[in-house]
């Protein structure tokens, strides 16, 4: 059998090749499915994604599988490390900071101001894929982009670097890496923050995705992706945000959540309302991602179990503390029975709940000489139409509709948060991360995926 398209989504832990067919037709097909354990800590990716794709045809009842293309994504061997340095916190360090979120990567390090000798010794226990650097509005501060230019290009590390900072300082820039033979690992992009108050970070978050599938091959495990892999190579958190971001042209304005064994991501794709904009006093990307890495059903589920109390958790349940330190001690990465699914159901609407409440941003009263003054700060998501649920536990749970519209009735009417008016979605195929890949070259073909595998009509 022949497929048109293979994708490869490889885990920390497992790795999954979804098959995908008719991609240049009005009716393209998601065909099948099949999972291997991820290899890449033996060595080399291409066991684990051969083991998938013989789990593939084994699911399919075939012998031979021929396909045009291979293309992946990846958060295995720590997925996208970065480090972030700008200059001032709340500014261009955290511009630099929502580009490299919104491109998928994982953020080990951010720093403002001029790198220290602690800051050089925290990059090196890092030991990033990709180093970040910001700095200074345009034709507004030089120096320290420049000092932190010198400092990363001297230390003993060969990994690309991407400025994003101050448009004076290019020239410069690249004379600093070039005297050091690093000219080919520097990648000079627009500012993230180019004027007070504006944020730029669409560019950034392409040229980390470029540069990510060029180096990835340095990672360990990693050397011989390209030896199976042939089409584009994304971070798995970016994928599933340029799903989100094609689904938001079609649909409106979205969230999407993904609740995972170690994390909860939530990716929001909106502008905001028109009042809440009128009072923001930062501004925000309109695509936004963030990583609660203390909030997952599996690896972390303790964490969430301490969020919560196991006294609280056996009041909702109606079971005794007995019984829930009894589900505590014999939790399974895969719930089987009712009340281990239901266990992971309470653990999974809290970490929703939670990482909803740390994404949005929420009003806040100042008081001066002229009486009370009403603000917003952070992302404002009361603009939202549709909430997106992907990961294992929002698309396998059997109420995990219901945990999604726990988001709305769990504002307190401080918090900038979706209202009970959005329309409650489920990628039921599970295959979001994998059509974000896929829309690089099929945008049309993985925009009907998607709403087939949300239910939506075509």
């Amino acid at each position: 059998m022949k497929v048109d398209v293979l994708v490869a989504e490889i885990g920390s832990t497992t790795t999954v090749v979804n098959a995908f067919n008719d991609l240049h037709t009005d009716d393209p097909k998601f065909i099948g499915q099949g999972q291997a354990p991820t290899s890449v800590l033996e060595g080399d990716v291409r066991i684990g994604v051969n083991g998938a794709i013989d789990s593939l045809k084994k699911s399919m009842n075939i012998d031979t599988l021929e396909y045009d293309e291979l293309m992946a994504t990846s958060s295995a061997a720590g997925g996208l490390k970065m480090t972030v340095h700008g200059l001032v916190y709340d500014m261009t360090a955290k511009a630099a900071r929502e580009a490299a979120l919104g491109a998928g990567a994982n953020i080990h390090l951010v720093t403002a101001g001029k790198l220290r000798r602690s800051d050089k010794k925290k990059i090196m226990e890092v030991n990033p894929n990709i180093i970040l650097i910001a700095g200074g509005v345009d034709y507004g501060e030089r120096d320290t982009a420049i000092h932190n230019a010198e400092i990363v290009a001297a230390m003993d590390l060969k990994v690309p670097v991407i400025y994003a900072g101050n448009i004076e300082n290019h020239e410069e820039i690249k004379e600093i890496f070039d005297e050091v033979g690093k000219a080919d690992l520097l990648f000079i992009v627009d500012n993230v923050y180019p004027k007070i108050d504006i944020l730029n970070v669409e560019p950034t978050r392409e040229v980390i995705q470029d540069v990510f599938e060029k180096h990835i091959i340095h990672a360990p495990g990693m050397e011989h992706i390209h030896d199976v892999v042939t089409g584009h190579i994304v971070p798995t958190p970016g994928s599933v945000m340029e799903a989100s971001k094609l689904l938001k042209q079609e649909l409106g304005d979205l969230i999407t959540l993904d609740v995972g064994g170690a994390t909860t991501d939530l990716h929001s794709v909106t502008e905001g309302s028109e009042e809440v904009n009128k009072i923001l006093i930062t501004p925000e990307p309109v695509a936004k991602r963030t990583v609660e890495g203390d909030l997952g059903v599996y690896v972390n589920m303790k964490n969430v179990v301490d969020l919560i109390g196991v006294e609280r958790i056996a009041r909702d349940m109606e079971l005794s503390e007995d019984q829930v330190n009894e589900l505590i001690d014999g939790h399974q990465p895969i719930p089987l029975t009712d009340l281990q699914k239901f266990f992971v159901e309470r653990l999974t609407q809290e970490a929703v709940i939670l990482a909803s409440h740390r994404h949005a941003g929420g009003f806040r009263d100042l008081y001066g000489g002229s009486g009370k003054k009403t603000i917003a700060e952070g992302k404002d998501l009361t603009g939202i139409q549709y909430i997106v649920g992907t990961g294992g536990a929002l698309t396998r749970l059997p109420n995990r509709i219901e945990i999604m519209r726990k988001i709305a009735l769990s504002n307190k009417g401080d918090k900038l948060l979706p209202n009970t008016e959005c329309e409650i979605l489920v990628d039921n195929d599970y295959i979001m991360a994998s059509l974000g890949v896929l829309s690089k070259e099929y945008p049309q073909a993985a925009l009907r995926l998607m709403k087939k595998s949300l239910d939506l009509p075509l």
